[in-house]
């Protein structure tokens, strides 16, 4: 270097100047070899001040968390209780049985027995598919079958998978712990008559609910309440506990009818054997008491079994007798005779020449089987003469006449409260063509029901006092005076003529008693006319001297070539049936 060369002085300088400008800008500066030296009265690290952080913060959010542990579960847990017993708390029902049916002597004629029912819930059961092949094969159906009906409820948690099964099956099948499989307990109606007393029962449904006849009319009699309890079941839908009860159940009232089974198990016999005999189609036959309006028996046939109601004929299950409608033919005359008897326009001794057996009715005839000449007014009934019934009753005028036979019952329902019950038709004189009055004498333009008859003839029986049937045992429904006593009298002394020698219903006499009673033929409608088809009709009352029963039997459509005319189709029937009826 040389003194006094001017820069010098900066490069001798020069480190010192750069030193202390990296010493400005990095104050940390450098050790020796160029490394970075540790900044100068920096703090030493406290480990343990900051572990005591940390745990304070940990045991501070602990003691958040029982704190609100504490708060949802003992003092505010109202919320969170309800939200799991939605999931696990089921409200399901207990059921109950159904009131018993008797007959009027306490003999049951409907009863429920216990059944189960095999239920699944989809969504647990679909998860275990190696298990349905042995599912379906104990509840016997194809394997395909019960997973179609599974998939298609995936969604759902309860199916019924097959109802009403014998208790012992069914817990086979609970047996074998398939997930999402159980069973519960059910009622089903049982009815030891069989197809006997069918019709006036009728049945149930599955649910047991009425379907028909008295079971649907005192559906909400019988039925009962079913309970309820709480219970908790497990994520399979076991129950695990049960909880509260929070409705006991109530079982249904029973119910006494007014029926007797060993007459009701007669007619049944006698009409089916009638049927059979004759060829005929169907029948119906009905008992009352006369006294008290109660239905002793009603059978109908062809009937059905009411323990095996799937698969039975439809048009077997209507009760005829209450239903279905006929024209009641020569059962109208005594009708007839007590209307003018009332009006005083003839009276017993009244005489009525039927020569020739025909009289003209606008342009047709009203023509008797024989030329019976010359008959009184019981004569009339004895021989069932049209003719004679024809010039009677135009001696009424049309609402007289009219009026007198509505008010035996006729054109109106009788009030017995069976289900599905037919008002008959009784046209007003408005609507009666010049023919009307004089047909209707003797059984046609009109349609009545069996049972609509029977309880006319009951009214005949018991002095003019007509009751509304009933089907329960003991009630007494209130009785109207629809004729005078004294000509009620009269007629029931002529319609114990036609079972006497000389009568039209010789076959209906019962040894021992009196009988009184009244045949009846109808030709059917057809389109254009009548065919040459008949109802068989028998109505009578036993015994004469103090009525009892009123019974009335129809026969429909008996063959022609063995025997169509109710004196030799339903008579017999009414003869074995009370006969039967008044040793019991």
């Amino acid at each position: 270097m040389r003194p006094g060369v001017p820069g010098h002085e900066k490069r001798a300088a020069g480190p010192g100047g750069f030193r202390a400008f990296i010493e400005r800008v990095l104050p940390n500066g450098f050790g020796k070899g160029g490394s970075r030296q540790k900044p100068r009265g920096r703090a030493q690290f406290n480990l343990r001040g900051r572990l005591a952080i940390v745990a304070g913060t940990l045991g501070l959010c602990s003691l958040t968390l029982l704190g609100r542990a504490f708060d949802l579960q003992v003092v505010d847990n109202d919320f969170y209780q309800a939200q799991g017993a939605a999931r696990f708390l089921r409200e399901i029902p207990i059921p109950t049985s159904r009131g018993m049916i008797t007959d009027r002597n306490g003999e049951p004629l409907a009863v429920s027995t216990p059944v189960e029912s095999i239920w699944a819930n989809p969504q647990i059961l679909l998860k275990y598919p190696q298990r349905l092949p042995q599912l379906a094969n104990a509840l016997g159906v194809p394997v395909d079958h019960l997973t179609r009906k599974l998939s298609q409820r995936a969604d759902k948690e309860f199916i019924y998978l097959q109802r009403r099964m014998m208790p012992e099956a069914a817990q086979a099948i609970v047996k074998l712990e398939i997930p999402g499989v159980f069973s519960q307990r059910e009622y089903r109606r049982f009815y030891p008559q069989g197809d006997a007393i069918a019709h006036v029962l009728g049945f149930t449904n599955i649910d047991d609910r009425g379907q028909e006849g008295l079971e649907l009319a005192f559906d909400d009699w019988l039925r009962g309440t079913p309970g309820a309890e709480k219970v908790i079941r497990d994520r399979r839908g076991r129950i695990v506990e049960n909880v509260d009860l929070v409705r006991a159940a109530e079982p249904g009232k029973d119910l006494t009818l007014s029926l007797d089974r060993r007459i009701q198990f007669l007619a049944y016999r006698e009409l089916r054997n009638a049927l059979l005999e004759k060829g005929a189609s169907s029948g119906s036959a009905v008992v009352l008491d006369v006294a008290t309006g109660e239905v002793l028996a009603m059978v109908n046939l062809p009937s059905f079994n009411p323990n095996a109601v799937e698969g039975s004929d439809r048009d077997a299950h209507r009760n005829r007798s209450v239903t279905d409608l006929f024209e009641p033919g020569s059962t109208m005359k005594p009708v007839t005779i007590a209307a003018a008897l009332e009006a005083h326009v003839i009276t017993p001794q009244s005489k009525f020449d039927t020569n020739p057996g025909w009289i003209p009715n606008g342009r047709f005839r009203t023509t008797d089987t024989h030329n019976y000449g010359l008959l009184d007014t019981t004569g009339v009934i004895t021989k069932s003469s049209n003719v004679g019934a024809a010039m009677i009753v135009h001696r009424l005028s049309d609402q007289a006449f009219y009026g007198y036979v509505r008010k035996l019952g006729y054109g109106q329902s009788t009030h017995s409260g069976f289900p599905g019950e037919s008002a008959g038709l009784l046209p007003s004189p408005e609507r009666w063509s010049g023919t009307s009055k004089q047909t209707m004498s003797y059984g046609y333009g009109l349609s009545v029901t069996p049972l609509q008859v029977a309880q006319a003839y009951a009214a005949i029986g018991n002095g003019g006092k007509m009751i509304a049937p009933t089907f329960v045992k003991g009630q007494r429904n209130e009785a109207h005076q629809v004729m005078d006593p004294v000509v009620a009298n009269e007629v029931l002394r002529m319609m114990e003529t036609v079972t006497l020698p000389g009568g039209t219903a010789t076959q209906a006499r019962v040894l021992g008693y009196r009988v009184a009673g009244k045949t009846g033929t109808s030709r059917k409608a057809s389109a254009g006319g009548y065919s040459r088809r008949y109802v068989a009709f028998f109505a009578g009352l036993v015994p004469a001297s103090n009525p009892r029963f009123s019974m009335v039997v129809v026969i429909n459509d008996p063959a022609p070539e063995l025997a169509y005319v109710g004196g030799l189709v339903s008579a017999p029937v009414f003869h074995n049936v009370m006969d039967g009826a008044l040793r019991l």
